[in-house]
């Protein structure tokens, strides 16, 4: 059986969210679906996978909603349900921010075809700006990008305010993206309100830049929000450019430490991942917490600290 992984969000009013996470469950009931799906008073934002009938059904059923008619899903085909369960909630916001930033007031929507072309003039006016987590541009990134060291969505507010120190806010042509395009929507207007002129924004990110231009100008892997962590653009195999933590080869594997304690998110070989038992360090490899390693089981997450943030 074939199975379809959706990624999509849009920014419309909702007046009760509450409200659409019922109706949502109740669609969902007894069918072969998993995911996370947020609902906030500014919109929905979604990644889920399920079988192929059961997700055109949702697509379908999502879409004859008004207001969500102009939804737009970023669609692979995968051979299996990604996530561990359906999840559908509530937020307070569809990206952690805590700052009040209307999208309405963001960069410009560049189309792939468009930024492979921007990429391509030569312009040395160009910023272009990776603004992902650090763990997710570490495995795979636009050649020359600026890859700011950011931990937490949150932590974008600061870099924002302090990027005028670097660059011309008047001159400069900030080119950012992100995975799915969500984050450009806040972290464009949120530019724009620190006096930056010349903002644009990826459409539909890195996902609908794989599907539409191929991996021209892209290093590495990108990283995704659920038990894939890591895939390629697009259909060509992609070369690591990440290391193993431990012995420093080139790998992007994705492993949460075993020591439920910690559970950061780090990158290792099947040798050094065997040998330290999935433990990231001397002293998670001692700690009293340790779940069992089972290589057979492969990188699947534990309890996913690191994706209680919905990407793109």
């Amino acid at each position: 059986m074939s199975y379809y992984a959706l990624a999509y969000y849009i920014f419309v009013p909702i007046e009760d969210p509450a409200l659409e996470v019922k109706k949502h469950k109740k669609f969902f009931k007894d069918r072969d679906v998993t995911g996370r799906i947020y609902l906030a008073r500014e919109g929905i934002n979604g990644q889920m996978s399920g079988s192929v009938q059961d997700a055109l059904d949702y697509m379908e059923w999502l879409k004859a909603d008004p207001r969500f008619s102009e939804v737009v899903f970023k669609i692979h085909t995968i051979k299996e349900n990604v996530f561990p369960r359906m999840t559908v909630k509530t937020r307070a916001q569809l990206v952690a921010l805590d700052r009040e930033v209307n999208p309405k007031e963001g960069g410009e929507h560049i189309s792939p075809q468009k930024w492979r072309e921007m990429l391509e003039s030569g312009d040395d006016s160009i910023y272009l700006l990776d603004v992902r987590n650090d763990y997710e541009s570490e495995i795979g990134h636009f050649e020359g990008a600026n890859l700011p060291p950011l931990k937490t969505f949150r932590d974008f507010v600061p870099f924002a305010q302090n990027l005028n120190q670097k660059i011309d806010p008047r001159k400069a042509k900030v080119m950012m993206y992100c995975t799915g395009g969500i984050r450009c929507e806040l972290y464009s207007a949120l530019l724009k309100k620190e006096g930056f002129e010349n903002v644009y924004q990826l459409d539909g990110g890195v996902i609908a830049y794989g599907q539409q231009e191929g991996n021209r100008h892209w290093k590495g892997k990108l990283f995704v929000f659920d038990e894939r962590l890591a895939i390629p653009i697009d259909e060509q195999k992609a070369s690591p450019i990440a290391h193993c933590a431990f012995c420093k080869v080139s790998c992007d594997t994705y492993y949460n430490c075993a020591n439920m304690d910690c559970n950061d998110l780090f990158i290792a070989c099947s040798s050094c991942i065997e040998e330290r038992k999935g433990a990231c360090s001397d002293e998670c490899y001692s700690a009293p917490r340790l779940r069992p390693f089972d290589a057979r089981l492969g990188n699947k997450p534990f309890c996913r600290k690191h994706l209680i943030e919905v990407s793109s």
